[in-house]
């Protein structure tokens, strides 16, 4: 597999392992040193081996890799936060860090290496790597996901997401003050034009709606709640950082140094409601956000008060 990039002037004067790292989610820091020092590397056509190689805008950067055969999916004992399960499917509350199916540098630890631990019947209509999957979370994404058991149960559940008829509700902590209370982001996203490992809102893009509410303004944050209407790769994160209000903790689409470490992006997938296919009665599952998330909302709530001389109480953040 090759990659090619070409440097935007943001990453003038950037190392080449790190801007390769940033670029290629699905590679370590280490992974991308050693395959620089295998002379894998091209800056403007010629083979580059220095890790600390500096960058300029404009320059062309590549990188071929080897990419490693995929292995059958491995059962593994990995604790699943399971909110609703019936014969035909579950809901389930996915921690910030996992990745939701197996890909390239990804073998393992995987949310469906958790299902096939869990030892239960899934849907293969997502193929071998896939099974159960209807939907998906980014990995720094936390929260609800719904999984098919079976196969008529996930055609139906397909096409529900398809339709809009299944509710999905985040809650976004994002950089700044977002100047409406309430809205419609409407741009519709594809493709980075230079950066392909990345989403951004492009006149040729797919048509990507984000409705939000304000929940809560802080000093230099705001706590939003986002409805989908579409499901567009990255939507939530691309649209908050088009309005200059990126996802607090997004190393790709947020500032590329970060005030501090986070397990995860602020995004959280709370709440999922919709009519089991199945069943026919309303299903509504909501989990709160995970104590980091919660931790920060509660630090943020205690230098407002501070701020504005009142007592500094904890409220319940959301």
């Amino acid at each position: 597999m090759k990659y090619r990039f070409v440097v935007s002037e943001d990453f003038n004067g950037r190392r080449l392992d790190k801007f390769l790292a940033e670029q290629i989610q699905v590679l370590s820091r280490s992974e991308v040193q050693t395959n620089i020092a295998r002379e894998r590397a091209q800056v403007n056509g010629k083979v580059v081996s220095r890790k600390g190689y500096i960058l300029s805008a404009q320059d062309v950067v590549e990188l071929r890799i080897d990419e490693p055969p995929l292995l059958p999916c491995a059962n593994e004992d990995i604790p699943l936060d399971i909110r609703y399960e019936d014969r035909w499917l579950l809901v389930l509350n996915k921690p910030a860090g996992m990745v939701v199916h197996p890909a390239p540098g990804h073998a393992g630890g995987t949310l469906v290496n958790a299902l096939l631990g869990y030892g239960i019947e899934l849907s293969d209509l997502g193929g071998e790597f896939r099974p159960g999957i209807v939907h998906r979370l980014d990995k720094e994404t936390s929260g609800l996901l719904i999984i098919a058991k079976t196969n008529p149960c996930h055609l139906q559940l397909a096409a529900m997401f398809k339709e809009r008829e299944i509710q999905r509700v985040y809650l976004a902590l994002v950089a700044g003050r977002v100047p409406k209370r309430a809205g419609r982001i409407t741009g519709p996203i594809g493709r980075h034009p230079r950066l392909r490992t990345k989403m951004a809102v492009v006149n040729e893009g797919k048509p990507a709606v984000t409705d939000f509410r304000v929940l809560q303004y802080y000093p230099k944050h705001t706590l939003v709640e986002v409805k989908l209407l579409t499901g567009r790769t990255h939507q939530i994160r691309v649209h908050f950082a088009q309005l200059g209000n990126p996802v607090v903790g997004d190393a790709v689409y947020g500032k590329k140094a970060q005030d501090k470490k986070y397990t995860g992006q602020m995004l959280h997938a709370r709440t999922l409601k919709f009519i089991h296919p199945i069943l026919r009665k309303e299903i509504s599952v909501t989990a709160e956000p995970p104590p980091e998330f919660l931790g920060i909302l509660r630090e943020l709530a205690g230098v407002g008060k501070k701020q504005s001389g009142t007592e500094n109480t904890e409220p319940d953040p959301v």
